[in-house]
């Protein structure tokens, strides 16, 4: 069986930080990652079952990782050597129960909730967040019965989605496919149940205004998860939701999705001026450079980039008192607070997911969104795991190449019988 394994090797590591400086995705073939034959992880114990991954995203933190640009933050919260993958649709290999407590026969599509909270650990009681379905801030993810690692694909002991060989999965983390779901709906599950938990826990009132940073994948998923919950009930609907995109394709998906108004990135400001009547403060560029800021904003604003630019941006179109939401994930960034400060914005985070305001778990609420918004279109490529440089590079240079979300595909891969699926 293959997998694709990161080990800890820091020459690797040094060499894909400088290659990454060219492109993100461009340091597959030199860093730390190596395809390898493997044996498929054991089963830790009782309520483990193995899934084997039919397609498993590449998604922006595994890029992060990949070209040597991930915060320090995360090194007590992994163990090595990791396969990853973290966003994946597999098919179970046994019998097993659901998150949701249902029981599931072999050969039941799922997808993996990844995270690897106290119920996977074997620790019990759980801590205050497990215990109020708060998974994604569980406290134990250095601890228990497996080696640190916050999610699957970042844990030595359950494998991960770049893999013929499977994955050892809890049944705290599995969620069964409705059959009317495709694979490429499936895959997109669990960044839709980010930006959906990012949302349902921003705050949003009724006739707010809502600017989002970036039309990749979680922008485009946050663009979905706010009009279809709306539309729904589950939130507010806000008065507009103004997004900014870098590329075309992505602008176009951006509007199909649902937002009000799409633009190009350097424009968003512009047009949160306008939809709220701001002055401009310090000059008439709008490009998020200091002394150009708005002097109201929007209401909440979520960054789903994660850059120091594009929070530098945000701040800069955020209204005094306002929120603004970090969806993609940031590593260690220069930026000046000062405008924070001063104008009393509030700055989140937003990670993961679990049992959102109203008594629904993310990912159930995910299902419906990608059934309603078509989500499997926004998966542009797929490749068979061999071809690993090609597609981390594809991924890392998706929005100059047309594409949203490239995913490696593993249902052609012989199963342990020596056939194929």
């Amino acid at each position: 069986m293959k997998a694709l394994v990161f080990e800890r090797n820091v020459a690797r590591f040094l060499a894909a930080r400088a290659v990454s400086r060219l492109g993100s995705g461009r340091a597959a073939g030199i860093g730390p990652l190596r395809l390898a034959d493997v044996e498929p992880p054991e089963l830790p114990g009782e309520g483990w079952v193995h899934v084997r991954p039919l397609l498993s995203g590449i998604c922006g933190s595994d890029l992060a990782t990949i070209d040597g640009q991930s915060s320090r933050y995360f090194e007590e919260l992994v163990s090595f050597p990791f396969v990853p993958g973290h966003e994946v649709v597999g098919t179970l290999e046994g019998p097993a129960r659901s998150a949701m407590g249902s029981s599931l026969e072999a050969g039941t599509r799922v997808v993996l909730e990844p995270v690897l909270a106290c119920a996977a650990r074997g620790i019990d009681p759980p801590c205050s967040a497990c215990a109020q379905g708060n998974t994604g801030a569980c406290e134990r993810v250095a601890f228990g019965h497996l080696r640190p690692g916050l999610q699957t694909g970042y844990c030595a002991d359950v494998g991960g989605g770049w893999s013929t060989a499977g994955i050892a999965a809890h049944s705290s983390q599995l969620h069964a496919v409705p059959d009317h779901l495709s694979d490429n709906d499936a895959v997109t599950v669990e960044p839709l149940a980010c930006a959906i938990h990012a949302v349902m826990s921003a705050g949003l009132r009724e006739d707010d205004l809502v600017g989002i940073v970036g039309a990749g994948t979680l922008g485009l998923a946050t663009v979905a998860a706010i009009s279809t919950l709306s539309a729904d009930g589950y939130i507010p609907a806000p008065r507009a939701t103004l997004v900014g995109g870098r590329y075309a394709h992505q602008r176009h998906f951006a509007e199909e999705l649902g937002a009000t108004a799409v633009f190009p990135e350097d424009q968003l400001a512009r047009a949160i001026r306008r939809h709220c009547g701001s002055k401009v403060i310090g000059g008439p560029s709008l490009r998020g450079s200091v002394g150009s800021r708005l002097s109201s904003g929007a209401d909440i604003v979520f960054d789903c980039v994660g850059s120091a630019g594009s929070i530098e941006a945000s701040l800069a179109m955020t209204r005094p008192r306002g929120r603004l939401v970090l969806v993609g994930m940031p590593g260690r960034v220069h930026l000046d607070l000062a405008p924070l400060w001063h104008r009393e914005i509030a700055l989140v985070g937003s990670y993961a997911y679990g049992i959102e305001p109203g008594g629904r778990h993310a990912f159930d609420l995910a299902f419906e969104v990608a059934a309603r918004c078509r989500a499997g279109r926004l998966v542009s490529a797929t490749y068979p795991i061999d071809r690993f440089e090609e597609a981390i590079a594809h991924a890392g240079a998706a929005g100059r190449r047309g594409a949203i979300k490239i995913t490696f595909d593993l249902r052609g891969a012989p199963n342990r019988q020596g056939g194929r699926q």
